[in-house]
């Protein structure tokens, strides 16, 4: 990927999302981000891509032994969630006092 350019999104760390594509797809549940990695396009959402992650005994964890931790997905196979309709939404970007707002398409609604 170019770095010249940043890349634009639309999805935040703390945003409501909802998985539309690959093994955790479900267009009803709600899910927070929990972290957006740029220079790669994904985000890591809460409880999706769970994968077992297993660990060498250390000084911070002496047991060692397997985890279950969530990956990153791409960021194309979520969409922003509207919390006034409950259903998926696209967002549109303006510029309001100098400052740029994210506003759903569906609900007209500040996010």
């Amino acid at each position: 990927m170019s770095t010249r350019f940043k890349p634009k999104f639309n999805i935040k760390k703390g945003d409501t999302v909802v998985v539309i594509a690959g093994d955790d797809k479900d267009l009803k549940k709600p899910r927070k981000v929990l972290q957006v990695i740029l220079d790669k396009n994904r985000v890591v959402v809460e409880g999706v891509n769970i994968v077992t992650k297993h660990t060498k005994p250390s000084a911070q964890n002496t047991k060692g032994g397997i985890l279950k931790i969530e990956a990153p997905i791409h960021i194309s196979n979520i969409m922003l969630w509207d919390a006034k309709n409950s259903t998926p939404t696209k967002v549109k970007r303006t510029r309001e006092g100098g400052k740029l707002i994210r506003i759903s398409k569906k609900s007209g609604e500040t996010i």
